[in-house]
């Protein structure tokens, strides 16, 4: 059975006009997802996570950034050919997205029961009744109190975890087979997040939905994906199932993740950090993305770009010094 979503040598570039210069996003991504399955993109900041799953929807901000190469197949479509109305069968239809602040991503000036309403009549020819009615099932779904009074009500009066709740609604509304989450959490209060994590899977598994899911949280990945992707640099440095990734992590930058992760048994003890800074889009690399700040880089690091291979069945490591966990 056709992958649901594959990404193939996936390029993205970034262009200064001032300066003249191009600069690389994601040099060559490569992902498969199937169906009813969870992927997790796991990386810091600037290392192209939120960058792949814009251009799986077609939302770089072009100009200044272009799809260079590659391919982006969902059902058999090749995404990257859409145009125009094509994209209207898709985007919503059959992907939805919950982006990272719910309060930039409604609209302020109306309500947000008729913005659910809106994404359902413009993908379904249902009647205006029909329309509010599924919208109150879907506010009540995802667990808002009072579903009548939430519809009527602007997304400034409601709270950022409410909010999140509402653009969950309108992400699974349309029936879409895929589901994007750029950070769900980022921009709420700690004791919302888990809540809001545990709506979102919760629906995935009651609508069967396929889940890109991305974050900097390696805890959520372990309890929530079926497989994890580390990006660095926009590339794929590391994958396979998180149990593999946590127990034999092979690439120095997904061992630098997972110790830098707060411990209570290390209470008292220094954090630790991966030394030296992401590289920037316009600094050339000859060699290995990760070469400046690895531990364990050699001569060859520097002037060879390694190729991600199968270290062990289901896990891929892009290094010539994979641990030997």
């Amino acid at each position: 059975m056709a992958p649901l979503l594959s990404i193939e040598n996936l390029k993205v570039v970034l262009k200064d006009f001032g300066k003249n210069q191009t600069g690389i996003i994601l040099r060559g991504i490569n992902l498969v997802l199937n169906e009813g399955e969870r992927l997790a993109l796991v990386g810091e900041s600037g290392c192209g996570k939120s960058m792949t799953a814009l251009s799986v929807l077609n939302l770089l901000p072009q100009p200044p950034m272009e799809i260079l190469s590659g391919e982006i197949r969902f059902k058999d479509k090749d995404l990257t050919r859409l145009r125009g109305e094509g994209w209207r069968e898709i985007r919503g239809k059959e992907i939805g997205i919950v982006f990272q602040e719910p309060l930039t991503s409604l609209n302020p000036v109306i309500r947000v029961g008729e913005q659910i309403a809106e994404m359902i009549r413009n993908h379904s020819n249902i009647s205006e009744s029909t329309a509010q009615e599924k919208v109150l099932s879907l506010l009540n779904e995802v667990g808002l109190p009072d579903p009548e009074r939430i519809a009527r009500q602007y997304p400034h009066q409601l709270s950022g975890g409410m909010c999140q709740r509402v653009m969950i609604a309108m992400a699974i509304s349309c029936g879409p087979s895929l589901l994007i989450a750029d950070e769900p959490t980022t921009a709420l209060d700690v004791t919302v997040q888990t809540q809001i994590l545990d709506l979102l899977f919760q629906m995935t598994e009651q609508h069967r939905l396929a889940v890109l899911f991305i974050t900097h949280d390696l805890r959520i990945v372990r309890n929530h994906a079926d497989r994890v992707a580390i990006l660095y640099a926009g590339q794929v440095v590391e994958e396979g199932r998180p149990d593999e990734i946590f127990s034999h992590p092979q690439h120095p930058y997904t061992e630098g993740l997972l110790e830098a992760l707060p411990e209570f048994s290390h209470k008292g003890r220094p954090l630790f950090n991966i030394k030296g800074l992401v590289p920037s889009p316009f600094e050339k690399i000859t060699g290995c993305c990760f070469a400046s700040r690895c531990p364990r880089a050699k001569e060859n690091c520097l002037l060879e770009e390694p190729e991600l291979f199968e270290k062990s069945r289901g896990q891929w490591v892009r290094c010539f010094y994979p641990s030997g966990r």
